[in-house]
This record gives structure tokens, sequence and C-alpha cells, in this order.
């Protein structure tokens, strides 16, 4: 596997008691009270603790979500300074407001290599994701503008709790760890550009990562594709010089009756649109269409770290869609996987043809819930905005998938699926066609699609990321620039929630 697949993603996070010597920087959360502001975590400051006070609101701190501000420290502490970040009222406390206040305290220390916080007695586990995904940088194609010694990332966080031996302590903290490596992994593969990651290259890295975490893996190439009637794969790659692949990520942690869970991502390393060609401006962000897969994938490695006791297979189809003379036209008819036929009116809906594939072979192994997430429509950010998913799905799961998401922090909306749209995905020549022929409910229609190769009985959520999975804006918070990995944490907390609760 290539050297970006081996980086280091992330700070090394420790448990610690008291704040070491070595520490250069201490971070420290400010609460909103109706007499002023006060220091969460205070105690472990000591009798430093007045005087970080004093000299953070003498600047203007007033504990204002995610507001920063960094003093020198007294001569009490062994650092050289404190960061303060606003964390609001206690009332307006949330996990993820504490998350996106350590991610924007990493992100403000760049060029610091240890670093102390108090944030972890608020909260560990949202306090380590934050830190951990606030120090997220992704330079591996820089060579002459890589970041200098005072641009890098910090290299190690200790969170201060009361007991750092203690076991549900260290669990906490395992957890929240892989949960966000498994959150940067995939956005370096969403970050990767699509001339060093093509489907031959995401097969082989998904491999390797599903190797080394134990898990089944299974690889597709185009020959194998064509053989097994894969149409939709076949249709959408085949005007590209780099051929498609299908990879199939196995984790069976599961007893007898214990829950199967399928996974579906959309890998479109690149989409020009194919024939339908898309505007060029803004296109290069089309890197990005491959991020549902990154998800998945990283999704079910995770699920394997955390030893979950049940099934997943994760069923990644992986094309790039390009216009050439080989790539399929507006008008043509291709057999999806099981049968269905289908007129491609246009090639730029070229994601459900490929995720319609995937969800047939995913539903052959007769799963209980499936989850399939893409980077599919520009209609999910007209629709939600930018920072928020749609879900849509069998009702029942569609809403449990977005309420969890919802408490995790990443915030997927649950959408409908009209029955009246449905009639305008009818074809005069085929089973179906690609698309409606009107421009409204374009999230809705394209949940439509893949709802008829649903398997009967299966519980489905389907999550599009369009705009989500991708921040073209600047960083805030925990997010990046470029990938930001969702939603591997609401598959992840869902897949957690099924087993526990079936």
């Amino acid at each position: 596997m290539s050297s970006q697949s081996q980086r280091t993603l992330g700070p090394e996070l420790v448990l610690a008691g008291t704040i070491d010597k070595a520490v250069e920087v201490v971070v420290v959360g400010l609460e909103k009270t109706d007499d002023g502001v006060r220091i969460v975590g205070e105690d472990f400051l000591g009798n430093a603790a007045a005087d970080v006070l004093a000299a953070v609101t003498a600047l203007g701190a007033t504990g204002r979500a995610d507001q920063v501000t960094r003093v020198p420290a007294p001569s009490s502490l062994p650092a050289a300074s404190v960061l303060a970040v606003g964390l609001g009222t206690a009332a307006e406390r949330t996990d993820d407001v504490l998350r996106r206040a350590a991610g924007s305290a990493a992100r403000a220390l760049t060029g610091i290599g240890h670093v102390a916080t108090t944030l972890s007695a608020v909260g560990l586990a949202a306090a380590a994701e934050g830190l951990y995904l606030g120090a997220y940088q992704f330079s591996e194609y820089k060579q002459k503008s890589a970041p200098k010694d005072d641009a890098t990332p910090i290299t190690r966080v200790d969170l201060l709790v009361g007991s750092p031996r203690d076991k549900q302590a260290r669990a906490e903290l395992a957890r929240s760890e892989a949960v966000a490596e498994a959150v940067a992994t995939a956005r370096d593969l969403v970050n990767t550009p699509p001339s060093h990651l093509f489907p031959a290259e995401f097969a082989e890295r998904g491999r390797a990562l599903g190797t080394e975490a134990g898990l089944t893996v299974q690889v597709l190439d185009e020959k194998a594709l064509e053989r097994g009637g894969y149409g939709g794969i076949v249709g959408v790659g085949k005007g590209s010089s780099r051929p498609p692949r299908l990879v199939r990520l196995s984790w069976s942690g599961g007893k007898k009756k214990s829950p199967t869970v399928a996974l579906v991502g959309k890998g479109i390393t690149f989409d020009t649109g194919g024939i339908s060609i898309k505007p060029a401006a803004g296109m290069e962000n089309m890197t990005s269409d491959m991020a549902g897969a990154a998800a998945v994938v990283a999704t079910v490695v995770l699920a394997a770290k955390l030893k979950l006791p049940i099934d997943v297979t994760a069923t990644v189809p992986m094309a790039e869609n390009m216009p050439s003379s080989t790539a399929q036209r507006p008008g043509d008819v291709l057999t999806q996987y099981g049968g269905t036929t289908v007129e491609v009116i246009n090639t730029d809906a070229e994601g459900r043809l490929i995720l319609a594939d995937a969800i047939v072979r995913a539903c052959e192994d007769e799963p209980d819930y499936l989850i399939d997430t893409a980077t599919l429509t520009g209609a999910q950010m007209v629709a939600l905005g930018t920072r928020t998913p749609g879900v849509m799905g069998t009702e029942v799961f569609r809403d449990r998938v977005a309420a969890i998401s919802q408490r995790i922090g990443e915030n997927a909306w649950a959408m409908p699926l009209p029955a009246e749209l449905r009639p305008d995905l009818d074809s005069r020549v085929a089973d179906l066609a690609n698309v409606t022929n009107h421009r409204w409910g374009g999230m809705l229609a394209a949940g439509l699609y893949l709802k008829e190769f649903v398997a009967e009985g299966v519980q489905w959520a389907h999550i599009d990321v369009a705009g989500p999975a991708f921040n073209t804006g600047g960083p805030h918070g925990y997010t990046s620039k470029g990938g930001t990995g969702v939603p591997v944490r609401t598959m992840i907390s869902v897949l957690e929630d099924i087993a526990e609760q079936g």
C-alpha cells in the first residue's frame, strides 16, 4: 500500500492526571456564566487558574463558542502559554460543541508539539475526537511548499482526567481514537488526487486496509464485472482508460442470530459527467465523488477494530466517469446486475448506476439492514445546504439513522420518498430511466431509483452527502478543508446501536 495510507493521521492521545513539564501549551475551556466566564476543569491548573482567567478576559475572551484566546502561562504552570477556547453556556453545550471547540483549539496550535487539555474533564470522547481531527492535515503532494516546523500539526495531546488508569476512561479513549482515525482515513482517501487514486489503486488500498484489519476481501476486476453482469459499473467505467472495480470487505463478528448489516458506498474516483459533461468551473472538486466509498471502507475496518458483535459487509463499486469514444451515451440502455434494464438519459447521473449493481449484490447476502451513502446529487445541497446530509429509506430505519446522526453531530435529516415522483423514472424503451424529465426533488428521485434495487424486507437507509463529504470553504471546528470523513461517525454509531439493540 502507498505511503499515504501508512502515514500518521493525527496526534498521539494520552490520558494524564497532571500537567507534564514537557507540555508547551495548556488548552482550557471557557464557559459563559451569569457572572461572566469560568474555566472548566480549573482544578488541574491549581493556583494558576485565577491568573489565567484574568489574563484571557483582559484580552476580551467571553466564552463564546469556538472563540480562541492565547496568553502566556503563569509561572506556576510548566507550559509556555495557555489557550482558552469558548464553550458557550452549560445549557448550550453538547458533545459536538465540545468537539468543535477542541478542533478549533487544535487548528490554532500548528507548530506546537506537546499539548495538555482540561477539555477532557468535560467530555473525554468529544475532546479526543475534536483534537485529533482538528489537527488533521493533508500535505502529501506538497514538496517545495510543504509545511515548515511552525505550521505542522500537534503531535501529542495529554487529556487531563481524574483517574488516568480508570478502565472506563481507557476504553472511551480507545474507541474515540479509533473513530477519529477512521474519519481521517476517509479524509485521506478523498483528498488523494484522482491522478493517484483511480479504481485499481483505490481497490488495492481497500484490500490493504481490509487485510490489515482481518477482513475477508474480494476484488472483482473489469473482466469479472463483465462476466458477472454488473452492467451499471461496467457502463459507467467504460469511457475511462482506467477500468472499474468492485471491492467486498467482510467483518464477521456476530453469532448465529446476530444482526447482519450491508454497507454500500459510491466510488467514482473522478466525475467529469461523461458525455453529459459538467461545467469546467469547480470540476476539480469531483475528486470527492468517491467519498461515500471512502466512508464505507473506513467504517467496516473500524467495525473490525472495535470488534463489533455483528456481521458487516461493505460492497464498494469503483469507477471513473470519463467522456471518450468508448463512453456510454445518453440514450444507451444498460442492464443492471440482477436484470433491470435502464435507459441512460444523463451520463452524469452515474452514481445511482454503480450503486444499484452493488445494492443488488449486497442484498443477495440477505442482510437485516442496508446503509448506502454517496455524494449523489447536487439537489442535496439545494435542499439542505452543504453540512446537512439527507437520509431516505424505509421509514423506521431512516428515522433511526437520522436521530443517531443528529445525536453524534453529523446532523443528517430524514427526507421522504414521494410516490408521485416514481412514475417520472419510467422509460420509453427500458424498465427505468436514470433521471426524471424535470429538476424537482432531484435528491428524492435518486432515492426512489435506488429503492427499486433494495430487496423486500431489508431495512434500508440511503445517506446523500454531496455537500457534507467535501468542504470547499474554509476549515471550521474539527472540519478541515477538503474531505470531511462524513458520514463515518454516523455509520459506526448506527452499527453500534444495531449491535446493542438489534
